[in-house]
């Protein structure tokens, strides 16, 4: 694959929530930084191909990559080409992820969630057979949202590797033995500069609440045998397990595990107390703490 992810990048979906001149100046910002890779979805904000592309015409070396593109959102002719136009426009800086998205999203669209992993199976299939009649162009790699071990197997077998989301060091682990050696992993990783648990808490309780509601990803805790038994009242072992947060040297250490635990990549989730800040100060101090080791 001439596309990169590199190790580290910002799963920075927020910046659907800013204004297009705001979220460029964020994503320029990043790539100074020296982050690998801008991970962005859609769920009820902008169109996740769309926006990729704002952003890539923003940047100049940044890879972006969409985490996730709904499948439901389009058809496997639309998600595919609409991916082939980027990676025709920007070569090596695009990857699609994609992936089955959650009940209650569907829900506002008017559509159904039935059988997840076999529309995936076929929705992926189908892009292989999309008609194609624009420039010669190789098609960029897709990865694919995936948590349970069925779709981790699917992942392996059919796209070029899994992103997965709110999990801890221990699915990273298991995912590496699903995908083989020879299939990118890139999971997600909140993280929060904090002095306290108290102070993380703040800032992520609601976010793991919002989260823990879906059922995927519950069953996905449930299965590493956690009990989420109330999504708004997270223990503070399973807190600690999913919100890596200390100093900068502190939570770069739990990036570091998922990295030892086989993935190739972990995106940076930041937080702040307001939708329209941006998380770049914690951002680049995790950076700078990843790369003085």
């Amino acid at each position: 694959m001439h596309t990169t992810i590199g190790t580290y990048g910002v799963w920075a979906s927020q910046l659907g929530l800013l204004p297009a001149e705001d979220a460029a100046a964020h994503a320029r910002t990043l790539e100074e930084l020296g982050f690998d890779t801008l991970w962005v979805g859609e769920a009820s904000t902008k169109e996740a191909l769309t926006h990729a592309g704002l952003l890539l015409a923003a940047t100049d070396t940044i890879t972006v990559a969409t985490g996730i593109a709904n499948l439901w959102a389009r058809d496997a002719t639309a998600m595919v080409n609409g991916a082939r136009t980027l990676a025709d426009a920007y070569p090596g800086r695009f990857v699609l992820g994609i992936g089955a998205s959650h009940p209650p999203l569907l829900d506002r669209r008017g559509q159904g969630y039935d059988k997840p992993l076999t529309a995936t199976r076929e929705y992926l299939e189908a892009m292989t057979k999309a008609d194609w009649t624009g420039p010669e162009v190789a098609d960029p790699p897709t990865v694919l949202a995936a948590l349970g071990p069925k779709m981790l197997a699917l992942a392996a077998e059919a796209s070029d590797g899994a992103h997965t989301f709110l999990v801890p060091v221990e699915h990273t682990r298991r995912a590496r033995q699903a995908l083989g050696p020879d299939r990118w992993l890139a999971p997600e990783q909140a993280v929060v500069v904090a002095d306290s648990r108290a102070a993380a808490r703040r800032l992520c309780d609601g976010h793991l609440a919002g989260y823990l509601s879906l059922g995927n990803y519950r069953r996905n805790l449930e299965r590493l045998g956690w009990d989420v038994a109330d999504p708004t009242d997270v223990p503070d072992d399973l807190f600690d397990a999913l919100i890596a947060w200390g100093d900068p040297e502190g939570v770069a250490a739990r990036v570091r595990e998922h990295l030892d635990a086989g993935a190739d990549h972990v995106a940076l989730h930041g937080f702040t107390d307001r939708r329209e800040r941006f998380p770049v100060d914690d951002l680049a101090a995790v950076l700078a703490a990843l790369r003085s080791a």
